[in-house]
């Protein structure tokens, strides 16, 4: 099977919804978006990273160093009150677009 591609923009939807519930290394948010989409999207780690240094400059997200459950050391993110109302805006903007997009297909 191949892989999927993400849409631009969707990285960042994705990933503050994972994190929505609890903070997450980046390790794992790669991994839980890979398992929760049934191996069909991987992100790499030349697209997370930017993706999160890019939401945590807009205020989205925050992050600090704590100890995983291997004991190491890695940043933790989280969203911040600014990311809850982003993503909440972001999960309108999917809906509406996603919505454009499966009338299209069943028309044409």
């Amino acid at each position: 099977m191949t892989k999927l591609n993400l849409l631009q923009g969707t990285l960042d939807l994705l990933v503050m919804k994972v994190i929505q519930s609890q903070p997450m290394h980046g390790y794992a948010i790669a991994r839980t978006i890979q398992e929760l989409s049934e191996e069909s999207l991987r992100v790499e780690e030349g697209s997370l990273y930017p993706s999160l240094y890019r939401m945590e400059k807009k205020g989205w997200i925050r992050s600090d160093w704590r100890t995983t459950d291997k004991n190491r050391r890695a940043r933790f993110y989280e969203l911040t009150p600014e990311g809850r109302t982003q993503l909440a805006a972001e999960e309108e903007n999917w809906e509406k677009l996603s919505g454009v997009v499966d009338r299209i297909m069943k028309l044409a």
